[in-house]
């Protein structure tokens, strides 16, 4: 049966046996594992289950990483599992997991998986006519697992006992050669769940590595298949793929493969038309985006989706203007007829919960507001709760090449200055937001030009006709 799993997932790629790396040749060491994950893994043991820690945990471990999620894996059902530990649930339909709490740490605990080919009956294996799997819960081997998985470096299995990695698909192979390689059919497998041609960008990106011809070639063909998955699933998805720290090359690599057409098509529509300007502002957003994640800052999805549907709003805002130049509509309510026209059209691709669609909103809202600062404007914007998130977005317009009239400055000297310093600033500006203009001072004449001309003025006032003028 394994034989035959290896001929049907693995054609066109030599299939690796099983290899076992001891203690002493790989650098994974226990004290970068985190507790829970090795908590769980010996009560499997206790109880005559296998527990291996597997995926993402294992590849970061050998890349001198320090991975955030530790997964583990098992042939204990998830029955079993649960049975095991009191802070454990089981969630999922389509893939049934178990999510087991240590203290204040969730670890994901899966069974084994087999082929869906091997289903017994429906409940545990559906497929939709475009071939993605709705459901995929066959449970299997050790062996039958790894060849389930989707990439060759995320198929690696670390034990404790032993402390040594289990390898069925050269995973360690490629890591070597810093390649993301599917295993099996890459169209096939991508047919399955298209979400695996956003996780190859994503560890390409992230991982600095290429990603195979082979797994490469049917991304632009089959990138329309992530309109199958469900938008609540592609959000997830978006914040995966910008909030990871290698957001600039994620996002160059969705472009490349075509992937961000059917993200934010009204995103990617723009800039396959050559705007320069919007190109330059998701650009910076990005840059920005992976020094605040370095840094250990803090980044809103707002401020991600803000930036990326920023220039489609633009484009629908100028078309009202357009349409509506005659009205006399405030620019406040055709802006805000642009942004629920475009989010409107977003939200059939991915979601956008409330909690991150209603500041959104706002940080667009202020970008009207932030250049009326006459009277109390400028203490009113500067106390709204998403004032900063709004500066820094004139920030990046401005970096973007937007001339906004020395507005960042203005509101950056605002911040810093004291009361008085303020009361100057405001004072600078009039109604409509301009600097005003600075008053000549007349130029004060030397004394000497002074009193010439007043002698004259004295001279020409005499009345010569007077017989008593010259007295």
């Amino acid at each position: 049966m394994l034989k035959r799993l290896f001929n049907n997932l693995i054609p066109n790629r030599t299939a690796v046996k099983r290899q076992v790396i001891p203690r002493e040749q790989h650098n994974i060491s226990r004290k970068n594992i985190s507790s829970a994950a090795i908590r769980i893994m010996k009560v499997l043991h206790e109880a005559n289950f296998a527990g291996y820690l597997v995926g993402g945990g294992v590849r970061d471990l050998l890349l001198n990483g320090h991975p955030k999620d530790f997964d583990v894996a098992t042939d204990a059902t998830p029955e079993q599992i649960k049975g095991l530990f009191r802070g454990a649930r089981i969630i999922g339909r389509r893939f049934r997991i178990v999510h087991v709490r240590i203290g204040r740490e969730v670890i994901e605990v899966t069974t084994f998986r087999a082929s869906h080919e091997d289903a017994s009956h429906a409940k545990q294996a559906q497929q939709t006519d475009h071939g993605m799997l709705t459901r995929d819960n066959v449970y299997g081997s050790l062996e039958t697992d790894a060849v389930r998985r989707d990439f060759t470096i995320n198929a690696l299995y670390y034990t404790t006992e032993g402390f040594a990695i289990h390898d069925f698909v050269g995973g360690t192979r490629d890591i070597k050669r810093r390649l993301i390689c599917m295993i099996g059919d890459p169209a096939t497998r991508y047919q399955e769940d298209p979400v695996r041609m956003l996780r190859a960008v994503r560890f390409a990106a992230k991982l600095g590595f290429n990603i195979e011809p082979k797994t490469a070639k049917p991304i632009p063909d089959l990138a329309h298949l992530l309109r199958n998955i469900s938008e609540a699933r592609m959000f997830e998805e978006v914040l995966k793929l910008f909030m990871a720290g290698a957001a600039t090359a994620t996002f160059n690599l969705l472009r490349d493969y075509g992937l961000l057409a059917h993200l934010f098509p009204a995103t990617d529509a723009i800039l396959a038309g050559g705007d320069q300007q919007a190109e330059e502002l998701i650009n910076q957003a990005m840059v920005n985006t992976d020094k605040r994640i370095r840094s250990k800052q803090r980044v809103t999805p707002a401020f991600i989706y803000a930036t990326l549907l920023w220039p489609p709003m633009q484009a629908e805002l100028a078309v009202l203007r357009q349409q509506k130049r005659n009205q006399k509509v405030p620019e406040i309510v055709l802006q805000q007829q642009a942004a629920q026209s475009v989010i409107r059209q977003q939200l059939a691709h991915t979601s956008i919960p409330k909690r991150f669609q209603i500041p959104m909103r706002e940080i667009w809202d202020l970008q009207l507001r932030l250049p009326q600062r006459s009277g109390n404007r400028a203490l009113s914007s500067f106390e709204h709760a998403r004032f900063r998130a709004a500066y820094d977005f004139v920030l990046l317009r401005e970096q973007s090449g937007e001339n906004l009239g020395g507005l960042g400055d203005w509101w950056t000297r605002y911040q810093d200055a004291n009361e008085v310093a303020r009361e100057k600033l405001v004072a600078s500006v009039d109604e409509q937001g301009q600097d005003k203009p600075k008053r000549k001072r007349r130029r004060r004449k030397p004394a000497a030009q002074r009193n010439s001309e007043d002698s004259s003025a004295i001279d020409a006032g005499k009345d010569t006709s007077s017989p008593n003028a010259e007295l």
